[in-house]
């Protein structure tokens, strides 16, 4: 079984399409905005007016927009960036629009400055531990040097040797200045 076209199926589709074709063409211009500006003159967007609108001249305002924010998709990045730039300039003053960046960028800094100094300080407290650890073992091994106990120390072939008076002198010397740079206050 075949299916022929007739003519009467082609005129029904043709005028459906007509017809839906007519029907996008009358609906409003989705998020469409209308508003006169400073000089009077009556302005069409798609995004919002400038913060320097009142809400007085605002004539017309897309369905379902009560704030005055721009779509999240503007079809011209270019003009939702001048828009917003615009807001944030109008928001905080004349003076300010130039400045708007830098307390946000003197936070970074602040904060930045202070991780640094907290860093500094664990560094200091490690450096002050190593050094009273270093102290107290240096004056143990100095109580063990003047108590005249026999002490061995390993050589660089990893051999056991013991210290003579020679060696013993030499170690209370160096143990000695250990102590007086670790455990000076």
């Amino acid at each position: 079984m075949t299916f022929a076209r007739s003519p009467r199926i082609v005129r029904l589709a043709a005028v459906t399409a007509a017809a839906l074709f007519a029907f996008g063409l009358s609906q409003p211009a989705a998020a469409q905005w209308k508003w006169k500006d400073k000089s009077g003159r009556v302005q069409y967007s798609d995004l919002p007016p400038p913060p320097n609108v009142g809400d007085a001249d605002i004539l017309q305002r897309p369905s379902g927009s009560a704030a005055r924010k721009p779509p999240p998709f503007a079809a011209n990045s270019a003009q939702a960036a001048a828009a917003a730039m615009a807001a944030s300039a109008a928001a905080s003053g004349p003076e300010a629009g130039a400045k708007g960046v830098e307390p946000e960028l003197e936070a970074k800094r602040r904060k930045a400055a202070e991780e640094e100094a907290a860093k500094r300080r664990a560094d200091e407290e490690k450096q002050k531990a190593a050094k009273a650890e270093n102290c107290q073992r240096a004056k143990a091994n100095l109580r063990a040097l003047d108590d005249g106990m026999r002490m061995a120390r390993v050589n660089e072939k990893g051999e056991r040797e013991i210290l003579d008076d020679k060696a013993r002198a030499e170690e209370t010397k160096r143990t000695r200045d250990v102590i007086a740079s670790d455990c000076a206050r």
